[in-house]
């Protein structure tokens, strides 16, 4: 049963405001299906929308952030929990075992690293979790491109590509963790 989803997404607001939108529908429809949120903790932009949502909606918000990020990111204190670590690994690391799935909204080289290291443990079978990439107004349409273009040559199998789900709205999300619960 998916309990808490990992949002993985900026630290920034990011230059169209379609993507602060989404992060609030998200944080919005999370705390509407009692789903949990496991996030990096940050109080700033779409890291700061998602969690502000949730809980506005009664919606139950639990920050990870390195003691490093406390400052640099402004933790948020207003969460249902904040667990501050000793670094970037124990971060991910508790994040990966609180969610049940991985969401991924717009982000920069952070998102790309969680998203890629969830993935990678789901390849090696660590977890079967699922991870959704949420391409808000097309955002990850170049990197989708070099991950079939990696299958193409040879590195990446079709497997593994297939295992990040695609979806372009957030409402397409809650059909696919149904489905994930339901083949569970």
């Amino acid at each position: 049963m998916i309990r808490n989803a990992a949002i993985f997404c900026a630290s920034s607001n990011g230059a169209s405001p379609i993507y602060r939108e989404a992060a609030i529908e998200l944080g919005r429809a999370l705390a509407q299906q009692s789903i949990g949120i496991i996030y990096g903790g940050a109080n700033v932009g779409l890291m700061q929308a998602v969690a502000e949502a949730s809980l506005l909606h009664g919606g139950r918000v639990v920050g990870v952030i390195p003691e490093v990020l406390v400052d640099l990111e402004v933790a948020h204190r207003g969460l249902t929990e904040l667990h501050i670590t000793t670094n970037m690994h124990t971060r991910k690391a508790m994040m990966g075992e609180l969610a049940d799935a991985f969401l991924v909204l717009p982000g920069g080289f952070g998102t790309f690293e969680e998203m890629f290291e969830v993935l990678t443990w789901q390849a090696l079978r660590l977890h079967q979790k699922p991870v959704v990439l949420i391409n808000i107004n097309g955002f990850y349409d170049k990197l989708l491109d070099f991950l079939d273009h990696c299958v193409a040559e040879g590195v990446l199998k079709p497997h593994a590509r297939a295992s990040l789900r695609i979806v372009s709205s957030v409402d397409e999300v809650f059909p696919l963790l149904a489905a994930h619960q339901i083949g569970s």
